[in-house]
């Protein structure tokens, strides 16, 4: 690399980590972190890990050759793995020592090492994993959040190559100045994850889990909307950052309902307390007014406007109210329907996801449906209570939703 080149590199690098900070949602951050450190080093695959507890688990995969086999649009299948932190699997290593992990061909390690590659996934999807940049990704504190490990690096002829001396220390001035990022994205993630926490204090159906169920859906859908629709990717990265965030907090304005209503043993609303509990959109959007960012804007949006109906039915609500004059704990008065583009592009997406999830999973009042009938419900419903192309999406994606799923199950059985 000459030193035109180098010069271009490092001016990449301060810019990829200028746009990381302006992204606030931490698995969003990590998949872009990634995408970008593949770039700056010409690598073809790739894959990400989040520590949790003893365990390290896989967030994200990418892999160039596998994607360009795939229509436009369609992903890779959404994958979910957890390893024990020990020394005998290369990102496990690379957390225990805290170092970088260098590996010229993952067939050819060392006996000596304590670590060994798993070539399952190779061997399965007929790949050929060869070279191997593994480092820690660590927080200010010197915490390790996480694990990048970036996979068979090329040269210009598309050849497989190994990573350089100057590929390790690209990414590894590139992933510690991205800590900061980190940090502030781990800090915003602590501070919504305590919203949720008071939220379902107050309603035991809004779990944790679901809410992150809603807004993985959330993203995955709005995905494949932006691919189908032609969103540019600078548009596309601002608004899903967004979106993950403003999907957890649909439902934080159930706080602002009463225990009597939100815990009632007798699921069977009188319609005074349907009306009440209607007012949770307005409350939500009350925690949002005077927006300061875009972000505050779409969390108001999604609040105030997920229980709308695409077609303008009287089903949906609050409609054209004034939600700055609602009183907390009054009946929602009667208003006009929103309908069509006039309910916001997030709120729409929300709204099925949401939808989906409870239809799909045990609530108090009633079982799970199966995958299969809460799917054909939502098809069901498509030009009714959801925006058509909204529901195009979704069937485009419900692999990585039935991934998603699988992987919530997972994690339930682990804890």
């Amino acid at each position: 690399m000459n030193s035109t080149q180098k010069e271009e590199t490092l001016r990449k690098i301060i810019e990829i980590e200028h746009m990381l900070s302006d992204i606030q949602d931490m698995d969003v951050l990590l998949e872009r972190i990634l995408t970008e450190a593949r770039n700056i080093v010409h690598a073809d695959a790739g894959s990400i890990y989040i520590v949790d507890d003893d365990k390290i688990k896989i967030k994200y995969a990418q892999n160039d050759t596998q994607q360009k086999k795939l229509s436009p649009g369609t992903k890779l299948p959404y994958i979910y793995f957890a390893l024990p932190i020990s020394k005998n699997s290369i990102a496990g290593y690379c957390v225990c020592s805290g170092e970088l992990i260098n590996i010229e061909d993952a067939y050819s390690i060392s006996s000596e090492m304590p670590y060994s590659f798993n070539k399952s996934t190779d061997i399965s999807t007929g790949y050929r994993t060869k070279s191997m940049l593994t480092l820690p990704l660590k927080m200010g504190n010197g915490r390790i959040i996480g694990v990048l490990q970036i996979i068979n690096a090329q040269n210009e002829e598309k050849q497989v190559v190994s990573f350089d001396s100057e590929a390790e220390l690209y990414i590894s001035h590139f992933a510690s100045n991205a800590a900061q990022a980190l940090e502030h994205a781990y800090l915003t993630g602590s501070m919504i994850k305590r919203m949720q926490r008071m939220a379902q204090y107050r309603d035991p159906k809004e779990t944790f889990q679901h809410v992150e169920r809603v807004a993985s859906f959330s993203l995955e859908i709005y995905d494949r909307w932006a691919s189908n629709n032609g969103i540019s990717k600078e548009e596309s990265h601002k608004f899903r950052d967004n979106l993950k965030i403003a999907a957890k907090c649909h439902d934080f304005g159930k706080i602002g309902v009463s225990d009597v209503i939100l815990k009632k043993v007798n699921p069977r609303l009188t319609d005074e307390e349907r009306d009440i509990m209607k007012g949770h959109t307005c409350v939500g959007a009350l925690l949002f007014t005077e927006p300061e960012s875009s972000l505050d804007e779409m969390c108001r949006d999604v609040a105030l406007r997920h229980h709308e109906w695409w077609d303008g039915s009287t089903r949906g609500y609050p409609g054209r109210v004034d939600f700055t004059q609602y009183e907390p704990g009054e009946p929602v008065v009667k208003a006009q329907p929103l309908q069509g583009e006039e309910i916001p592009l997030a709120a729409r997406i929300v709204a099925l996801a949401d939808v989906f999830d409870a239809l799909s999973h045990k609530r108090a009042y009633k079982s799970a449906w199966s995958v299969e009938d809460s799917i054909q419900e939502i098809e069901k419903l498509s030009g009714s209570q959801f925006d058509p192309e909204v529901v195009r999406a979704f069937i485009q994606v419900k692999d990585r939703i039935l991934g998603i799923n699988q992987m919530w199950e997972a994690t339930s059985c682990e804890s």
